[in-house]
C-alpha cells in the first residue's frame, strides 16, 4: 500500500491511496474462512460448503468491506502520526467507478481541509474591559421586599387586590357561553402576575368569593407550559382547544403579607445579632447582589475574548471544503441556502476551537482525573454542610465522588468548569484589564447590545 498526501495550497491537500492485492487478501481469505464455518447453504452440511461456492457468493462484497476498512485505517493512522491538523474528515474525491468483482488493485483519493496555522501571545497590549456591576438602591430594595415575601405571612381577605393569588374552579365553556358537558376542568391557583392581558388582569381585582370571571385564557396565559400545568393537561392539548373561553370561578383569595423589616426578619436570615438595623441589612444585600454579579461579569469577560481573538486574528478557513462537508455529514437534510444562513456563526464557533486549544497549549492549562475528583469532594463537602450533615473522612469523600462522577454528564460539566475558571484566570492575569463600574441595567443593555 502507498500512501501520499500532496502539498498545501490554501488549507487544502488530497491523499491519495494505492491498494494492491497483497494488502488485503490475507484479510479477504480469513474472512471468508470464518464465514464458511457458520454458512448454511442448501445441500450442504454447515461448515462443509466449499470454498469455491463461498467464494463466488461473498467474496467480492468481503473485498469491498475489507479494502474500506483498511483504507479508513490507513487515512487516520496517517493523520494521528504525521499530526496533520485536519478540519471536518477526509472527503473522496470523485473517481473512475470501481469493477470490485474484477480490479485487484485500487486508488483512492480523498481531499482534507487543513487547520491554519497561527499562535496566540496575550500581552499588556491586548487590552478588554472588566465590569464591576454595582447594586443600585432601586435593585437593592426590590431585592430586599423579595426576601421580605420569602418570610412573610399568607393571609385570605374578602375581596381581592392586584397581586393576589387567585384560588379558581375553571371550566371550559361552549359556544354558547355555558359550561362544557365534557369541555376541560381543574381547580387551581391564579397568579394575577402571570396574566399577559392587562385588561384581563383587572378582571381579577376586587373580586370576592363565587365571583365568576370569563376568559378567553389563549390571550390571558402567553406562556403555554404554565397554562397545560394551570388545566393539568398535555401541552398539544393547548394547541388543539375545541373553544378558547373558560369560566373563572373565585374559591378563595390569597395574599401574601411581606414581613417587615425589623429585627426579627434580620435574625432569620443572617442570624442572631450579625445585622443591626435596616441600613445595615440593605448593606449585607448589596454585597451579596454584587458578589452574584461577579460570575455575569466574568461571562461578559469570556465572550469579549472569543470576539476580540476571532476579529484580532481573522483566521483564513477552508470555507467551501468545509460547507460541503457539512452538507454531506449533517444527520438532518440541509441545503446550501439552509447552510449560508447559518455558516456565519459555525466558522465563528469553529475558529473560536482552534483558537482556544492554542491557547490551552500555550499556558498548559490542563485538568486531570484528579483535578475533576477533587473539585467533586470540594462540592459534595459544601452540600453537606450547606445541610448541616457531618462532611465526612477523605475515603467516604472519595467514595461518593467516584459514583457522581460515573455519570458523563456531571463529569462532563464538572471538568468543563475547571476549565473555564482557569482560562479566566490566563485570561485576568495576561490581558490589560479596564475596570468599569455599571449599573445591573447598564449592565443588561450592554449584553444585550453585544
Amino acid at each position: 500500500m502507498n500512501l501520499i498526501q500532496s502539498k498545501a495550497k490554501d488549507l487544502m491537500a488530497t491523499i491519495t491511496i494505492d491498494v494492491v492485492e497483497n494488502d488485503y487478501t490475507e484479510k479477504v481469505d480469513k474472512a471468508l474462512k470464518d464465514y464458511r464455518k457458520t454458512a448454511v447453504i442448501p445441500g450442504f452440511r454447515k461448515g462443509k460448503t466449499p470454498m469455491g461456492i463461498i467464494n463466488k457468493k461473498h467474496r467480492t462484497s468481503v473485498v469491498v468491506e475489507e479494502v474500506n476498512k483498511l483504507i479508513q485505517d490507513e487515512l487516520y493512522k496517517h493523520i494521528t502520526e504525521q499530526k496533520v491538523r485536519v478540519l471536518g474528515s477526509p472527503m473522496p474525491l470523485k473517481t473512475s467507478e470501481i469493477d470490485w468483482g474484477n480490479q485487484v488493485e485500487f486508488k483512492f483519493e480523498y481531499e482534507i481541509a487543513l487547520a491554519p496555522e497561527f499562535d496566540v501571545k496575550i500581552t499588556n497590549k491586548d487590552k478588554l474591559n472588566i465590569y464591576k456591576i454595582k447594586a443600585d438602591a432601586k435593585l437593592v430594595d426590590g431585592y430586599c421586599i423579595d426576601i421580605a415575601k420569602k418570610y412573610g405571612k399568607m393571609s385570605n381577605p374578602e375581596v381581592s387586590e392586584e397581586g393576589d393569588l387567585i384560588f379558581c374552579a375553571i371550566n371550559q365553556l361552549d359556544i354558547e357561553g355555558n359550561v362544557m358537558k365534557k369541555g376541560l376542568q381543574n381547580e387551581a391557583t391564579v397568579s394575577m402576575d402571570h396574566i399577559a392581558d392587562k385588561k384581563i388582569q383587572k378582571q381579577f381585582v376586587g373580586v370576592k368569593s363565587d365571583h365568576v370571571i370569563t376568559v378567553n385564557i389563549m390571550k390571558a396565559f402567553t406562556n403555554h407550559a404554565d397554562l397545560a400545568a394551570m388545566l393539568s393537561v398535555s401541552h398539544e392539548v393547548i394547541h388543539n382547544l375545541t373553544s378558547e373561553e373558560f369560566q373563572f370561578t373565585v374559591k378563595n383569595i390569597n395574599r401574601l403579607q411581606p414581613a417587615d423589616l425589623n429585627t426579627e426578619l434580620f435574625d432569620k436570615v443572617y442570624g442572631a445579632a450579625v445585622v443591626k438595623d435596616v441600613k445595615e441589612f440593605k448593606a449585607k444585600v448589596q454585597a451579596e447582589a454584587e458578589g452574584q454579579f461577579v460570575g455575569e461579569s466574568d461571562r461578559m469577560l469570556k465572550n469579549d475574548v472569543v470576539t476580540y481573538f476571532i476579529e484580532k486574528l481573522k483566521l483564513q478557513m477552508p470555507n467551501d471544503f468545509l460547507k460541503r462537508w457539512l452538507v454531506q455529514t449533517s444527520e438532518q437534510p440541509i441545503t446550501m441556502e439552509m447552510l449560508n444562513n447559518e455558516y456565519d456563526m459555525y466558522s465563528k464557533s469553529l475558529q473560536w476551537q482552534l483558537i482556544e486549544n492554542k491557547i490551552l497549549e500555550n499556558y498548559e492549562i490542563k485538568v486531570t482525573q484528579d483535578d475533576v475528583v477533587a473539585h467533586a469532594k470540594k462540592l459534595i463537602g459544601m452540600q453537606m454542610k450547606q445541610y448541616g450533615q457531618p462532611e465526612g473522612d477523605d475515603a467516604q469523600l472519595t467514595e461518593i465522588a467516584t459514583n457522581i462522577l460515573k455519570n458523563e454528564e456531571e463529569r462532563k460539566k464538572i471538568y468543563d468548569k475547571i476549565f473555564d475558571e482557569r482560562t479566566l484566570a490566563v485570561y485576568k492575569e495576561n490581558f490589560k484589564l479596564t475596570e468599569k463600574s455599571i449599573s445591573y441595567d447598564d449592565f443588561v443593555k450592554l449584553a444585550s447590545e453585544k
